[in-house]
């Protein structure tokens, strides 16, 4: 990495390009090796992790957009950044194993006959784990099928694109301001210690400018010198590819995250950039590299500022929490506590706390969920999606 620094122009890269370096080198990234560790006994664990409801409510979302857009054939779901799979895996077995309600006829045997899983994931090593945990779902043909966003089909997407905990890796851009003007952090090696080093330049391109002019953040009135935060252009060119490639219907993006005003709030004044290593969070970004994520939140108002410059119409902006509830998480925690058995004591209340968890506005809870959608007709824009209704 170091020889890297020293011969790029000026011995020196954007902290965006050091991320992206770190974590998705096919050789040394975070991501891209075996380094990464996810789950309670990794470094960090996500919302699937905890339990297959996660995975199990969201289909029912899924199934829920499907019935609004009128059920087409096919319906294609596309995952982006899948982990090590197991949000496939649980909505796959979900939707194939789903018993039949009396009042929802054949409505999940119709959608599962419908549906297609596209995965889409630049890490190799998270591939082969996913690949490997989908093996009992290839009974199907053509069910899941792992492509790249340039092999999706020319005639565009029916259906879903959706994530979880993506977009917070996708590398940033970090500026601090000094004397009350922008600049960009670049990342240089120090020719003695062979370090990283941090230097404060001239933003390396007026993107970073015009993002801030674009949120109505004005760096010079309120924000002393010394003032951190990030931007995340790469968020910007991930939406607009999805839209793109959106023929109809929607994209739903879970990640932890802001409005604009909350992240480039003044008195956050060291950014919201952490590091995950051993569940232990810290903020530097330079120790232990290629072994340990890299995370910076979400700005949810460039997301949907950006979806409407491309197409996107929004549909819903919520807390996980209240989105899991509308899905029926309140009702697995009544169906959970209504157990008469005191053998069973322990289990209920390890699962009600599992349960509980991913409702916790102070963790999971607390994500971000964000809706939008396109080539709807009036009809489906006026329907309000299972998600997003209020109890």
């Amino acid at each position: 990495m170091a020889d890297h620094i020293q011969a790029a122009p000026q011995q020196q890269m954007t902290f965006a390009e050091f991320m992206e370096w770190v974590l998705y080198d096919p050789d040394q990234g975070y991501y891209a090796t075996n380094q990464v560790q996810i789950g309670v006994a990794g470094d960090f664990f996500t919302s699937p992790h905890l339990c297959p409801d996660f995975g199990e409510l969201l289909a029912e979302q899924f199934l829920d957009m499907w019935v609004t857009m009128g059920q087409p054939t096919p319906f294609t779901l596309v995952e982006m950044g899948a982990g090590q799979g197991l949000v496939a895996a649980d909505v796959l077995k979900y939707l194939a194993t789903r018993k039949q309600p009396a009042d929802l006829s054949d409505r999940y045997t119709d959608f599962w006959a419908a549906l297609q899983y596209i995965i889409v994931e630049k890490a190799e090593g998270l591939i082969a784990a996913q690949q490997q945990l989908l093996k009992p779902f290839q009974f199907a043909p053509h069910k899941v099928q792992w492509m790249g966003f340039e092999q999706l089909p020319e005639t565009g997407i029916v259906g879903c694109f959706f994530s979880n905990e993506l977009v917070d890796a996708l590398p940033v851009h970090a500026f601090v301001v000094q004397d009350g003007a922008l600049q960009e952090v670049f990342v240089t090696v120090d020719a003695a210690s062979r370090s990283f080093t941090e230097v404060i330049s001239t933003p390396s391109t007026d993107r970073l400018a015009e993002y801030l002019a674009w949120q109505d953040i004005d760096i010079g009135t309120g924000y002393g010198d010394g003032y951190r935060s990030e931007i995340n252009l790469a968020a910007l060119d991930w939406l607009e590819t999805v839209s793109q490639k959106l023929k109809r219907g929607y994209v739903l993006t879970i990640d932890y995250g802001y409005l604009a005003p909350q992240y480039y709030s003044p008195q956050r004044q060291q950014g919201t950039l952490q590091c995950f290593r051993q569940h232990g969070a810290h903020q530097d970004p330079y120790a232990y590299l290629g072994a340990q994520d890299i995370t910076a939140h979400v700005n949810f108002s460039a997301l949907e500022k950006q979806g409407l410059a491309y197409g996107l119409t929004p549909v819903g902006y919520t807390q996980q929490g209240l989105f899991l509830m509308a899905l029926g998480l309140g009702d697995r925690l009544v169906a959970n506590n209504n157990t008469s058995d005191i053998a069973q004591l322990n289990e209920v209340i390890r699962r009600r706390e599992t349960l509980q968890s991913l409702i916790n506005p102070l963790g999971l809870g607390g994500f971000q969920v964000l809706i939008q959608s396109k080539g709807l007709n009036e009809q489906e824009q006026s329907q309000v999606l299972k998600g997003l209704q209020m109890p």
